[in-house]
């Protein structure tokens, strides 16, 4: 019976090993997703130590976070040239739908903040 803990480092090598054949636009797309994502868990964290006393702020914050993040990965996705679903969709009008759709999200959480 193999071990548990050398299964989790093959499976760890193999996940280093073929991440490194990603490309580097999908890397820093990666990179912006993971702040996005991190700076709602310090809001979060903040919240649980500081209170919520303008509950608002805190949603709107938050929610614009996990929401950018969210676009990130649809840009991910709709940028990867494995993707055959998007194949026809040029890197350039996936990157105008991010911004638009972020100019969207953060118009509507900039009015929610009260």
């Amino acid at each position: 019976m193999p071990k548990p803990a050398g299964d989790a480092k093959l499976l760890i090598q193999s996940l280093t090993k073929a991440y490194a054949a990603t490309p580097t636009n999908l890397k820093i797309i990666d990179l912006y997703v993971v702040f996005a994502v991190a700076t709602a868990l310090v809001q979060v964290v903040y919240m649980g130590i500081v209170g919520s006393f303008p509950f608002n702020s805190f949603l709107s914050g938050v929610l614009s976070c996990i929401g950018t993040a969210v676009l990130g990965v649809c840009l991910r996705i709709q940028v990867n040239k494995d993707n055959k679903e998007f194949k026809d969709l040029p890197p350039e009008r996936a990157f105008a739908d991010f911004v638009l759709c972020n100019l969207v999200l953060h118009l509507v959480t900039m009015n929610f903040l009260g």
